[in-house]
């Protein structure tokens, strides 16, 4: 029989949404990184062809079909060092000058190849549809912030319903057992070990305004999945290296995982 309960619907709905939330935030995610990943692939390949055929008429020979990917590659890989958390900010500064030169020579290529005004405008937009899908795809994330003050939401107001709810009778705890006196056992001797010195171990500096986020995942992720999650994981959801998400496994768990990625012990 159904229960009729408000106090127990409401702590029914709150465990089904931060069951569902994570992993369906998470699918999302990766259904748009996929569809990212054909329309730059599209893109790119759009590109490279209409200016491996216009440097092909210009009698470029070979190196038409060479200059052109090489292009396309070096700004895909400029991208990704600005997308990545963790680089220097010197190195992405440098990578988004590199990236924006070889966009500009890649878009002038494709406006002064032979056609039509308008024609001309659709392949030079084709490189900038390549910048801003990887733009965009550098900044999806979950955004933790809102699911974590709806989850909180809900438990407040399963907080109220509980209070208004009558207290039960206390149980009657049973008498003790009468006491028999044994005598001590014998003190175990004490070994003394050897003192030694531990060796430091150089661990990456964990930045602080990662730690609320990385608590929320992991809680999040063992109610949904239940299982603790991976190094890999964690690196995958908060943009950051494999080192940085370990030590952060370690901070909030009490717990180093494996370097292949295997969980050891759970969030507290």
């Amino acid at each position: 029989m159904a229960t009729t309960d408000p106090a127990t619907v409401t702590e029914q709905f709150a465990a089904e949404y931060a069951r569902n939330a994570v992993p369906t935030m998470l699918k999302a995610i990766s259904s748009i990184k996929r569809y990212n990943r054909f329309v730059l692939l599209g893109a790119l390949l759009t590109s490279y062809l209409h200016q491996a055929h216009y440097l092909w008429t210009q009698n470029a020979g070979y190196f038409a079909y060479l200059v052109p990917l090489i292009f396309d590659a070096a700004m895909v890989s400029m991208l990704t060092v600005v997308r990545t958390s963790g680089i220097a900010k010197d190195a992405k500064r440098g990578a988004m000058v590199v990236f924006a030169a070889a966009a500009m020579l890649s878009a002038t290529i494709n406006f002064a190849s032979p056609g039509s005004l308008g024609l001309r405008l659709v392949f030079a937009l084709v490189v900038v549809l390549v910048i801003g899908v990887e733009l965009v795809a550098g900044r999806i994330r979950p955004d933790f912030a809102a699911i974590q003050a709806e989850a909180a939401a809900l438990l407040a107001a399963v907080n109220d319903l509980t209070d208004t709810t009558p207290a039960t009778e206390p149980t009657t705890t049973p008498e003790p057992a009468p006491v028999v006196d044994t005598p001590p056992a014998p003190a175990p001797v004490a070994i003394t070990a050897p003192a030694f010195t531990p060796i430091p171990v150089a661990r990456p500096e964990v930045p602080a305004h990662l730690m609320p986020t990385a608590r929320f995942v992991i809680g999040r992720h063992e109610q949904s999945t239940g299982r603790p999650i991976t190094t890999d994981e964690l690196a995958d959801l908060l943009s950051v290296t494999p080192d940085i998400a370990r030590e952060l496994l370690h901070t909030i768990t009490g717990h180093t995982p494996a370097v292949n990625g295997t969980p050891v012990g759970g969030a507290r």
